[in-house]
């Protein structure tokens, strides 16, 4: 999360989620985003077990430098495990590789959503293990869902444990 946004030339990203033994909304999910600016994306998450559409969008507001975190802003479906609702967050987020040495970017933030009517501290910390490897662990504000990645070009594939237990796994290509 080190908020520079992407510098290639893939403007589109599909993504899919599969979580097993969770509410309809969160066990199949499906969005679609494009990247409008390297600091601005939008796009459309669609949950067909449910029966639900809701915007996505993402702003690079502040961009991050050796000193300075980044600030982002943005909207999505509300949190795992809620039947519905949106999500307004803004978070900042920081790469600690250069001042530690470490290759890990911390972030943390405040939600609001609208399932619950109440706004939530966020956080979390993205671990870079190897070239293209690397694991998120995400608090939305009420649990902790561990996920890992592999990238490999334009794809991504994932596991992530909701409330790290419940598997599920995830995939996503840009062009």
């Amino acid at each position: 999360m080190s908020g520079t946004g992407l510098a290639d030339e893939n403007k589109w990203t599909y993504g899919v989620r599969v979580i097993a033994n969770t509410i309809d909304r969160a066990r199949w999910r499906n969005t679609l985003t494009y990247r409008l600016h390297p600091r601005l994306t939008a796009g459309v998450e669609y949950n067909p077990l449910a029966g639900k559409a809701s915007p996505l969008a993402n702003v690079v507001a502040v961009t991050e430098t050796h000193k300075r975190p980044a600030l982002i802003l943005g909207t999505s479906s509300d949190r795992i495990g809620t039947p519905f609702g949106q999500s307004f967050y803004a978070t900042f987020s920081k790469n600690l590789k250069h001042a530690t040495g470490l290759p890990v970017a911390p972030y943390v933030g405040v939600a609001y959503g609208t399932f619950e009517d109440r706004f939530r501290l966020i956080g979390g910390l993205n671990i870079n293990f190897r070239e293209r490897w690397s694991s998120t662990i995400l608090f939305d504000g009420v649990r902790v869902h561990p996920t890992a990645n592999y990238t490999y070009g334009r794809h991504q594939f994932g596991v992530i444990f909701e409330r790290g237990r419940h598997p599920g796994a995830s995939y996503s290509i840009s062009f």
